[in-house]
């Protein structure tokens, strides 16, 4: 039998697993997130398909992961004890941050605590100024001061961050050589090694957050290893990164900070990959799972990007203005725009009579009232079940009963009761709360970032996207839906689409008139070494390493910048003038505006991705999955608002649609429920995707 490749995506309800062969077939399973070990339910579920498929642990070849272990850690502030050594005088970077709020009126809001108390941050007298001439250096008794301090006070990890580090590291490397002279195996982050760009509070932070969860995902990962071993599993593990791109698990655990956001990144990836297959260069995805809804964008077929991003601070809305809930990372990320809207949020009316939804969630356990797992807090799963657009018998294949009563039970007294309204108008109108919260993520990666939402497709998956999709759409004005086959498994399988890459970048400071071409190029070129070495080491040669350049730029006098394509090759006065028209054009299509060509145009950072192409195709033209099963009953009821009422509503299997047909109808598979609603037009296209004109 042929090898398979394993995709798994660790969400907060449930764990998606996928095999896949060259040829095309492929397995899945869902199994429920074992919260006090995730690798458990990594390994169990991984078991089960050997059981239902009938192959084994010789037959896998590698194994691609996503997982929410380190995001996870900072949300819970349960990362490692972490002691940071400073630069006297920016002791307190950490808590003065950049003096941004996410709720501008709001009095009562409180920034995160530090991920490094007081205590724990000790400095020492040394100055390098932004040019990386030293001015003043530190002496061997200082440093040794600080060090010993943290180390009695047992801390688990340390974090080295010096002001303008980024251009002369040498103080930061002299203290790193006394760290590892008096405690060589502790967990160490320098910042010239984790971001050696400038912005103190920016690379503070992000080199705190690389420390914090260092211990915490080199065990996770040590655990599931041993697990996989201990079944004779040997296949390599890569990770999916926040920008994408995969790494070996040797590198994630050397620098976390790069899986923090690593969930919800192969179902973007995976979009687009169908997404250019369909020929279609412009998509929104929209990723519905039972704790968040996340969505991002794909513009001219390129999956967009953020230079960084907040993590820790609770739901991620996307708007550009409004951040500093959480703690700063200044990695690359897929942007994304993320709400508290899940299967699993819980419902409830406030002191002021109004109907409300999220962010809390009834999660895996003890989840919403209909899993009679002891939840007592009606979710939007127990609407959509009251609506009759979940098959109470029919979730996760059948494996998961709904106790369809005491969910109506509980809803009627904690929602429909309070709120004066029959059952079924009011679980309408908490399914259409919940889209109306989701809508926001969309026009946050859209019409705050210069795009109309209505000139692109909605992508939709996860265990309750193709359940609101259409809606969603029609609210919006998109004219097309496309819901992939195993869409709530969809992340585990974009994972089997995404290729290897790291990610390197430096300061590099010029005003773009003024920059040397020659110097210019060769600062890339030491960047591009870098990428090439470390693809080189993961058998990544030739053809297979490609390297691609990116610059972040704005105007002199702006503090945030923009990131644009570089040109390639060796540059000069021509190619810099190319890369200032990029920038200018991006600056006008995010803000609506761009400076005249009297206005400087200012380079801050040059960075480079190198990319580990695999030579043969990673996912077959052809899948082999099961898109007929049948469902088990012919048609049920279903509620659609005021306007339809109850309708008598036609229960298909995905291969139903190879014939297109008008809605209404619900689309019944193993691990989603697709709603069609009156009016939409739902057909499958080559690939057997579900495609909904509206």
């Amino acid at each position: 039998m042929s090898m398979f490749r394993v995709g798994v995506d660790i969400g907060g309800t449930f764990t998606d697993i996928v095999f896949l062969n060259a040829e095309g077939r492929l397995y899945t399973k869902k199994v429920p997130s074992s919260v006090d070990n995730y690798a458990r339910a990594i390994v169990e579920g991984v078991a089960e398909v050997f059981a239902d498929a009938g192959i084994g642990a010789e037959n896998i070849h590698e194994i691609r992961h996503g997982t929410t272990v380190a995001s996870n850690a900072i949300l819970e502030l349960k990362g490692a004890r972490v002691g940071l050594i400073t630069s006297a005088g920016f002791r307190d970077v950490l808590e003065i941050r950049t003096l941004r709020m996410p709720r501008l009126y709001d009095l009562a809001w409180e920034k995160p605590p530090a991920l490094v108390d007081r205590y724990l941050r000790q400095v020492v007298d040394e100055r390098v100024n932004a040019d990386g001439v030293v001015e003043r250096a530190p002496s061997r008794e200082d440093i040794e001061r600080a060090v010993d301090k943290l180390l009695e006070e047992n801390v688990e990890a340390i974090a080295v961050c010096l002001i303008n580090a980024y251009a002369n590291p040498a103080h930061e490397r002299a203290i790193e050589a006394v760290i590892r002279e008096k405690a060589p195996d502790l967990p160490l982050c320098v910042s010239a090694d984790v971001l050696p760009e400038m912005k103190e509070y920016e690379r503070t932070s992000t080199t705190v957050i690389n420390a914090y969860v260092l211990p915490v995902v080199g065990a996770y990962l040590a655990s599931l290893r041993k697990g996989l071993d201990a079944d004779g599993i040997t296949a390599p593990i890569y990770l999916m990164q926040s920008n994408g791109g995969l790494t070996t698990a040797d590198t994630a655990a050397r620098l976390p900070m790069h899986i923090i956001e690593s969930g919800p990144a192969g179902g973007v990836i995976g979009s687009q990959a169908i997404a250019r297959a369909s020929d279609l260069e412009d998509v929104i995805t929209f990723d519905m799972g039972g704790t968040t809804a996340k969505t991002s964008m794909i513009a001219g077929g390129e999956v967009t990007r953020a230079l960084d991003m907040q993590v820790g601070g609770g739901i991620m809305h996307g708007s550009r203005l409004l951040t500093g809930a959480g703690y700063a990372l200044k990695v690359p990320a897929i942007d994304l725009a993320e709400v508290g809207a899940g299967g699993g949020s819980i419902l409830s009316v406030d002191a002021g009579g109004s109907l409300k939804a999220g962010p809390h969630s009834a999660g895996a356990s003890p989840g919403p009232v209909c899993y009679d797992a002891g939840g007592e807090e009606p979710t939007i799963t127990d609407a959509n079940v009251l609506l009759g657009y979940i098959n109470p018998g029919h979730l996760v294949g059948g494996a998961l009963k709904l106790n369809r009563d005491k969910a109506a039970e509980v809803f009627e007294a904690k929602v429909a009761k309070p709120l004066g309204l029959p059952l079924d108008v009011a679980a309408h109108g908490a399914h259409l709360i919940s889209a109306s919260n989701m809508i926001r993520a969309i026009k946050a990666v859209s019409t705050e970032r210069g795009r109309d939402p209505r000139n692109y497709a909605l992508f939709a998956f996860g265990g309750n996207g193709p359940l609101f999709a259409a809606g969603m759409a029609a609210t919006i004005g998109i004219k097309r839906v496309i819901i992939p086959p195993s869409p709530g498994l969809f992340s585990s399988f974009g994972l089997l689409y995404a290729d290897v890459e790291h990610h390197y970048s430096r300061t590099f400071r010029r005003l773009l008139s003024d920059a040397d071409p020659v110097e210019l190029t060769a600062a890339w070129n030491g960047l591009a070494e870098d990428a090439l070495a470390q693809l080189k080491e993961e058998g990544f040669t030739g053809a297979a390493a490609v390297v691609e350049r990116s610059a972040s730029l704005h105007y002199k006098g702006q503090i945030y910048e923009l990131a644009v394509p570089a040109p390639e090759g060796e540059l000069d006065a021509g190619k810099l003038s190319e890369l200032a028209e990029r920038f200018g054009k991006e600056h006008e299509t995010v803000y609506g505006h761009r400076a005249g060509p009297e206005e400087p145009v200012e380079l801050v950072n040059i960075a480079v991705v190198g990319r580990g192409v695999s030579e043969a195709s990673r996912v077959p033209d052809q899948l082999h999955a099961d898109l007929a099963a049948r469902p088990s009953d012919p048609s049920r009821q279903a509620y659609f608002g005021r306007d339809h009422g109850w309708m008598e509503t036609p229960v298909i299997a995905r291969a139903d649609l190879e014939t297109p047909r008008q809605g209404p109808a619900i689309v019944e598979e193993y691990d989603a429920t697709c709603l069609i609603p009156p009016g939409g037009t739902a057909s499958l296209d080559r690939f057997g995707n579900i495609v909904i004109d509206l």
